[in-house]
Parts: C-alpha cells; structure tokens; sequence
C-alpha cells in the first residue's frame, strides 16, 4: 500500500498472516481471517464468521475500539469500482434497521473490490 494512498483514505490490503499475529487475541478459537485491509491507522478484518473493524483513538493510537459486525446483521451492501478519474473504490454496508450506510471504506486501486463483494456476498446471503 503506497503512502499517498493512505494518506488519501484509502485502504489496502493487508497479508493474513500479519493481521493474525496482531489481532489473534480477537479471534474465537476456530476463527479464520479471510482477507484484512488497513487505513492509516485503522485496520478492517473479515473472517469467516464476522467483520472486525479496528479503531485507533487519540493521538498516540493507544486508545482502540474493536467493534464486530455479525454477518447476518448486515442487511445490504454496495461496492463502487475505481473508474478512470476516479482512482478509488468504495463499500458501503447497512446494518439492519439502520437508514444510511453504518459503515463505509475507500480501497485503493491495488484491492480487488470484485473480491471483497464475492466474501460479503458468501457470508451476508447465507
């Protein structure tokens, strides 16, 4: 993941056996990472039974709220593919009962969006 892009917002992906060395104390004891992306500071994590989003707080980033997001709670979700100006791509994902996306990520050019709709496509339509 280049600097400028995470400097733009944009996530990238992030290699699995890194998030899981770092985020194993997370996991259920059968929990697998299927794919993780990371933004600045920030890191998402989708793995076979939920999505993690971590949040670094504050200015030193000691402070981190790890929220878990079950994939039966989200009701839809929308990916918007990199265009020629537009160099990056967009998810949104609704929560059950909320109006306006909970959540929403930007990826830089280097992250298959096609992917990561195929993961919460396999998870969300079960």
């Amino acid at each position: 993941m280049g600097i400028f892009s995470s400097l733009m917002g944009n996530a990238g992906a992030v290699d699995k056996q890194k998030l899981h060395a770092e985020y194993e104390q997370l996991l259920t004891p059968n929990e697998q990472i299927q794919i993780g992306f990371k933004l600045v500071r920030d890191t998402f994590i989708f793995t076979d039974k939920r999505l993690i989003l971590v949040d670094k707080q504050g200015l030193t980033g000691r402070k981190t709220e790890y929220l878990s997001v079950l994939y039966k709670s989200i009701s839809r979700f929308s990916v918007e593919t990199a265009g020629t100006f537009d160099l990056d791509a967009e998810l949104k994902i609704w929560i059950s009962g909320e109006q306006q996306p909970s959540i929403s990520r930007r990826f830089n050019k280097s992250v298959n969006v096609y992917e990561v709709q195929q993961l919460l496509a396999t998870h969300v339509l079960k």
